[in-house]
């Protein structure tokens, strides 16, 4: 696994005949970058905003990952030093796979970061990022649940994925759990369901007291911003024993389950060893982390649930490494 070990002194960036790579984790919420050396060593990393071009537009999207590149490559010009460069970009699969020339022009408009194409770039999607954060096999299942849903798989030459199609119908996400629990609100407010904590906990949030103060939380921004944050509000009200919270967390980790499911069974992998990464907020619940478990376990007994050590944009340093050896190696074949 590879070592993280931010470095704040530069002079490392001198080096004589030093090759760098950069690693790009895209996502929804946020964009985090990692400089490092061939030795996986973390060299400087920076965080910005969304890189989803579904939720951002490309143009926005594409700022925001450059602005991260540019933060790690600092003042300094690394010229041809950084030898392979690997985003990992969200909706890449769903719809974007066939654009990713239009995704590097995009980038081309930000000069501070062309040495990064000196070397190799190779766009890619967040879910294999998050899958070798896990695991340095290429076999096996990575399940994402954060803000969005998504499972993908790998076997052989096979791939499958499931879900990824967008907010509102990833059932399992943040943001199907914060839109679950605004229904739950409304009923109690309209007095047709029982009264919750989770409702205490999310006008204390938003500083409101009325229902109308709480339709202007709601629909004044993004929905993908204001809504997925609540789902940490039903884990609390879980934990303090909100009966509507649970069952929301409980048909959470089903829903997980099912889309786990149906790539398992679509890959055979229902009688073999196989890791089953996990990333994301939503497995910082109990709750959804034990009813998933619970679930895949009947169907495939001998899964290898993995929960990452490091951070995903390891998970993608750890590809530009691969590359930058893969083309090592076809120059001294040649």
């Amino acid at each position: 696994m590879l070592k993280v070990n931010p470095v704040r002194n530069r002079r490392f960036l001198n080096g004589v005949n030093q090759k760098y790579v950069i690693g790009v984790d895209g996502g929804g919420a946020k964009t985090v970058a990692a400089l490092a050396d061939l030795s996986g060593k973390i060299l400087a990393r920076a965080k910005t905003d969304s890189s989803s071009p579904r939720n951002m537009g490309l143009k926005m999207a594409m700022d925001n990952v450059a602005l991260a590149i540019k933060k790690v490559l600092g003042k300094r010009t690394l010229t041809s030093k950084i030898s392979a460069t690997f985003l990992g970009l969200p909706t890449m699969e769903e719809e974007f796979k066939f654009k990713k020339n239009i995704i590097k022009k995009e980038l081309l408009k930000h000069k501070e970061i062309w040495p990064i194409f000196k070397g190799k770039v190779i766009i890619g999607s967040d879910q294999l990022v998050g899958f070798r954060s896990g695991t340095d096999k290429k076999e096996g299942i990575v399940l994402i649940a954060g803000s969005g849903h998504v499972v993908h798989g790998w076997a052989d030459k096979k791939e499958i994925k499931v879900s990824g199609w967008g907010y509102l119908t990833e059932k399992g996400s943040a943001f199907w759990v914060g839109q679950k629990a605004l229904q739950a609100i409304w009923k109690e407010l309209d007095s047709r369901g029982p009264k919750i904590l989770i409702t205490k906990l999310v006008f204390r949030k938003f500083k409101i007291k009325n229902k109308e103060n709480l339709i202007e939380k709601i629909y004044s921004k993004n929905p993908t911003e204001i809504i997925p944050p609540l789902a940490v509000l039903v884990d609390k009200a879980n934990k303090k024993g909100d009966k509507i919270a649970k069952n929301i967390l409980i048909e959470t980790g089903k829903e997980l389950a099912l889309s786990t499911k149906t790539v398992i069974k679509k890959l055979n992998f229902q009688k073999v060893k196989f890791p089953l990464v996990l990333v994301g907020s939503m497995f910082n619940s109990k709750t959804v982390l034990d009813t998933l478990k619970k679930e895949v376990k009947k169907l495939a007994p001998r899964v290898n649930f993995i929960r990452p050590k490091v951070e995903p944009v390891i998970g993608a340093v750890k590809l530009a490494i691969e590359q930058v050896k893969k083309n090592e190696n076809t120059k001294t074949l040649l």
